[in-house]
């Protein structure tokens, strides 16, 4: 089993070659053998996504932008729905056990997810047409006995003991339950039914599910002298250290019922500058030469490149027409200012802002507050925004830095606004 794959290796094959132009390879079992393997036929590959919440979230995007590349170069994409394993819940890189969902929840959840995969892959019955599966579907009626006779002889506990996924969860001293342990052993066998009834060969996912996917190429190699692979894309943070996926005010999620468009596309306008040239290979289809010119944009110029982000994810998530819905929202709200909007409007020179200026005086020349007391009791309670984004700092000073096109926003509670106008 390999680790990184080796820099100076040159991938024949449409789906590797734009996958490691793109930034999304991290690990693989064996890159040469599968680059040939690529080239050789359609392959078919899955990811699997377990039901714990009714929509996924960006962190998943890039699982999802895997599968829409494997479908776009040839071949075929198998979404593996967890309605069996979401019953014990991936303890991966977790220090607590997930909450237990009933089937119900679990159905809700399905249906809430479906709808994400329908904008990103094509489904059908064609030979590089998506399917859709449920693991619930040979999970539920396995006998636990013949299971643990079957395939448990071939797992090793001193192994498993050794993948970060369990062993930074008990060098902190961290409850692993047998029913979470076994996790990694069902998601095996998860990969050897699908190679039996699809002719399943690779299994994507993030780096976090190395030692899972490891566990499904040997178990296949093991019981039936299997060739399959492995392929891992890296866990993303942003520039600043955060989370990808997360908001301050939480979770980034896909399905409009969860995040209104217009709040998924203002998420990634504000992207770090760090990070624009990255995402955008991660997250869009844009040609390499319309990205390298994008990201070359240095000042201001770079929030030009934030829009065509913004507009190309929620396209993506949502479609073209809601993008440029949200889109021009944000123009009026940003740039056209109290004419367009109705918020109310303050100026304030640049040079004040150059140094800083206190969050709670400015919110109290806005009037969204009375006193700069109140305001720090606001940010305390997670109730102020500045440009859509939750402060958590009641000490916070508003810069230039934080100006969009020469505005800033400002929200206090789900209805009041102000814009901040830089004279």
């Amino acid at each position: 089993m390999t680790t990184p794959p080796d820099q100076r290796f040159k991938p024949q094959s449409d789906f590797l070659r734009t996958l490691s132009e793109r930034g999304f390879i991290h690990q693989c079992t064996d890159m040469t053998a599968l680059d040939a393997r690529l080239c050789d036929r359609p392959l078919v590959a899955y990811n699997g996504f377990d039901l714990t919440a009714d929509s996924l979230h960006v962190g998943h995007l890039i699982p999802i932008m895997m599968l829409r590349w494997l479908q776009k170069t040839g071949h075929k994409p198998i979404v593996l729905m967890g309605g069996g394993t979401t019953r014990i819940g991936d303890p991966s890189f977790r220090d607590t056990s997930r909450p237990l969902l009933d089937n119900e929840q679990i159905a809700t959840n399905f249906q809430g997810i479906r709808r994400v995969f329908e904008r990103f892959l094509a489904f059908g019955d064609g030979p590089t047409d998506a399917v859709m599966v449920n693991n619930a579907d040979w999970l539920d009626g396995l006998g636990y006995i013949d299971f643990l006779r079957d395939f448990g002889r071939h797992f090793s506990v001193n192994r498993m003991l050794t993948f970060d996924s369990v062993r930074q969860r008990l060098e902190r001293e961290h409850s692993l339950s047998l029913l979470e342990f076994n996790y990694m052993v069902i998601q095996a066998y998860d990969f050897l039914e699908l190679a039996r009834t699809h002719s399943c060969v690779l299994q994507l996912g993030a780096s976090d599910q190395w030692g899972n996917i490891v566990n499904g190429v040997e178990l296949g190699r093991r019981v039936e002298g299997r060739e399959l692979f492995g392929l891992t894309a890296p866990l993303l943070t942003t520039s600043s250290g955060a989370k990808m996926g997360k908001s301050a005010s939480g979770a980034v999620w896909l399905n409009a019922e969860r995040l209104a468009p217009y709040d998924f596309w203002q998420f990634w306008r504000n992207t770090e500058d760090g990070d624009v040239d990255r995402f955008l290979r991660l997250f869009t289809e844009l040609p390499s030469a319309e990205i390298d010119r994008l990201s070359a944009l240095r000042g201001a110029e770079i929030n030009a490149a934030k829009k065509v982000l913004a507009d190309e994810v929620t396209a993506l998530c949502h479609g073209r027409d809601v993008a440029e819905a949200a889109h021009e929202t944000a123009l009026c709200v940003f740039e056209e200012g109290e004419a367009a909007s109705g918020l109310p409007t303050i100026m304030v020179k640049a040079a004040h802002l150059r140094h800083g200026m206190p969050l709670a005086d400015v919110m109290v020349a806005a009037g969204l507050v009375r006193s700069k007391s109140e305001a720090r009791r606001m940010v305390r309670g997670g109730g102020v925004r500045v440009n859509d984004s939750t402060v958590d700092d009641e000490g916070l000073r508003l810069t230039d830095r934080d100006a969009q096109n020469g505005v800033i926003k400002l929200s206090t509670g789900r209805k009041r606004h102000a814009l901040i106008r830089i004279a």
